[in-house]
């Protein structure tokens, strides 16, 4: 694999763009601890008057706004090159910067959540504290899950440590873990990475696809008690943080910032469970399109119609993805091509590069994107994934001040998966071969597989180990694992299992982002409806407005706006309907 210095800079993003050189980013690092000095100075003043409540808050986002500046300018030289000192050395300083901002942050926010509501009221009065009207109100909504000033100060300084469990995963997964060799297609040793997975699951070789699964797992299984112990620090963390702060569960303590009733959460979860002989037609289709007797898991990712390329460079990609989008208006596609041609986007895999992809806002200047880009179809919808999200930074950034700017996770994946569901609508209209066609059909359904079935079965396995270790039972390898188990043979019933997938959940990053990924499925049913009503009646004003309005408003809210109730279930039971109707036109064509 090739070294970071040997990459092409035109295919590099430019963080010159964030700081013109180091000496610059030292400087507002230098800065930044000198604003986080002074914003201590306001602990215990807040209650003086509103002259000093308001210059207090005028500081808290000054400093956090520059403070975010360096820590992404710095993650994101860590994830270019996580081997790279330089990065390692400026992430972890960047790092420390932001949990000295974190201390002194807590202990404002507990002495706001202990003014009286009639002091508070009297200080939001007027026009100049229109701007923090949102935040204060979500403030002092949480004051029943605030800890006094000392407790406060206490979880903020345990912030770094409580980052370990998922800073020692992702150092062993982008930089300290190695694959064996794995046999390609010509029969001849290739290199196995996790950013080239994907590419061998999708072999015609059914031997070729079953010896990556074993050869790529059987890593993480050499290594699942040392991954096991990671990750049961990551869920005990998270239940002690739910316990001392008086929520029901760490799923509640997770969905309390968002506003959303843990309801949601576990109407999604039944929802899968009821759409599961859905699930079981398809997995039938599949094994009928693919000839075989028997079909297994590692049969999951290869395309089920033969004959049928996609492969699109990285150009080709770009150009693929603009017009797809075109329903989304002129001035979209005008921020398309500036994501295009002014180096927002890392595209292609190196040595220590993060693995996967990810969209990341930077506020004042533009999103960023790292890929790991592979010249396939997969790899454009990845693009078009990741434009979604930075499309959604720079509309909400465009149209809000900093103290609103900042989306939440619930609406995060809306926008990515708005233009995955538009490419594909985009190849429905226009493709009239009928293989081809059927590609595409097999494509959407693997969508709803991977983006709603297979993220709520993960949302479904991280419920239970945190409820396990609630209720005092043991994390271990092997408890982890038959849990997973227990839940990849109920949501893929019909199909065999081989012992090896038992150990997949060790290498999903997103589990220690807890209790996250439930919100790609209810963003991809969300994305659904939003993109039939786009394509059907071609108004986007909505949409776009909901794509503008940050962190102005809860993101229940904001839906919405654009059109989709996530208290109701219509939007995942419509989306399970046209998963049913996909399932019964391909079969059609094949």
């Amino acid at each position: 694999m090739r070294l970071r210095s040997e990459m092409n800079p035109e295919f590099m993003w430019d963080l010159a763009h964030i700081f013109k050189n180091d000496a610059e980013m030292k400087a507002q690092y230098e800065e930044c601890e000198e604003l986080i000095g002074k914003l201590g100075g306001y602990v215990g003043k807040l209650n003086t008057d509103k002259h000093t409540f308001r210059t207090a808050l005028e500081l808290l986002f000054d400093v956090n706004e520059k403070t975010e500046k360096v820590y992404i300018y710095a993650m994101l030289h860590k994830s270019a090159d996580s081997s790279d000192e330089y990065a390692q050395n400026i992430d972890s300083d960047a790092t420390n910067l932001y949990v000295k901002l974190q201390m002194a942050v807590s202990q404002l926010i507990t002495e706001i959540t202990e003014l009286d509501d009639e002091i508070m009221d009297e200080y939001m009065q007027g026009d100049d504290m229109k701007t923090y009207a949102h935040v204060i109100e979500d403030i002092r909504r949480s004051r029943e899950h605030t800890l006094d000033a000392q407790r406060e100060l206490l979880l903020a300084k345990l912030s770094d440590f409580a980052q370990t469990p998922s800073n020692a995963f992702h150092m062993f997964n982008d930089s300290d873990i190695e694959f064996p060799a794995v046999k390609d297609e010509n029969g001849e040793d290739a290199v196995l990475t996790n950013g080239n997975f994907a590419v061998y699951r999708q072999s015609k070789s059914r031997d070729v696809r079953e010896n990556a699964f074993n050869t790529f797992f059987g890593v993480y299984k050499k290594y699942i008690n040392t991954l096991a112990s990671l990750y049961g620090g990551n869920i005990k963390y998270d239940n002690f943080i739910a316990d001392i702060k008086n929520y029901d569960s760490a799923v509640h303590a997770a969905l309390f910032g968002n506003n959303v009733p843990v309801s949601v959460y576990e109407s999604l979860i039944q929802a899968m469970h009821d759409a599961l002989p859905y699930m079981r037609d398809y997995l039938e289709l599949r094994k009928k399109a693919l000839g075989l007797d028997d079909i297994d898991m590692f049969d999951l990712y290869v395309p089920m119609i033969e004959d049928v390329e996609f492969d699109m460079n990285f150009d080709e990609a770009k150009a693929f993805v603009k017009k797809a989008l075109e329903p989304l208006g002129e001035r979209y596609g005008k921020l398309l091509d500036e994501a295009y041609t002014n180096r927002w986007m890392d595209v292609y895999e190196n040595k220590g590069k993060r693995t996967g992809a990810f969209s990341c806002g930077v506020y004042g200047v533009h999103p960023y994107v790292l890929l790991n880009h592979t010249d396939t179809l997969n790899d454009a919808y990845t693009i078009a994934h990741e434009l979604g999200h930075a499309m959604h930074s720079y509309l909400s950034d465009e149209a809000q001040d900093y103290v609103n700017h900042d989306y939440s996770i619930l609406v995060a994946e809306v926008a990515s998966t708005v233009n995955e569901v538009l490419m594909t609508l985009y190849l429905l209209e226009t493709e009239t071969d009928k293989k081809r066609r059927a590609y595409i059909l097999n494509q959407f359904l693997e969508s709803f597989r991977t983006t709603v079935f297979r993220q709520t079965l993960f949302a479904e396995f991280e419920l239970i180990a945190h409820k396990n270790a609630q209720d005092g039972l043991p994390l271990t390898s092997h408890s982890l694992s038959d849990i997973y188990y227990s839940l990849i043979s109920k949501y893929y019933q019909g199909i065999g299992i081989p012992d090896i997938m038992r150990y997949e959940w060790a290498y999903i990053p997103h589990f220690y982002s807890s209790f996250y990924v439930y919100q790609y499925a209810t963003g991809f049913c969300s994305a659904v409806a939003i993109a039939k009503h786009i394509k059907e009646t071609g108004d986007t004003s909505g949409y776009m407005k909901f794509l503008s309005l940050g962190g102005s408003v809860y993101p229940l809210d904001a839906l919405k706006v654009a059109g989709v109730d996530l208290t109701k279930p219509d939007a995942v039971a419509n989306a399970m309907q046209l998963f049913k109707e996909t399932i019964d036109e391909l079969a059609k064509l094949i």
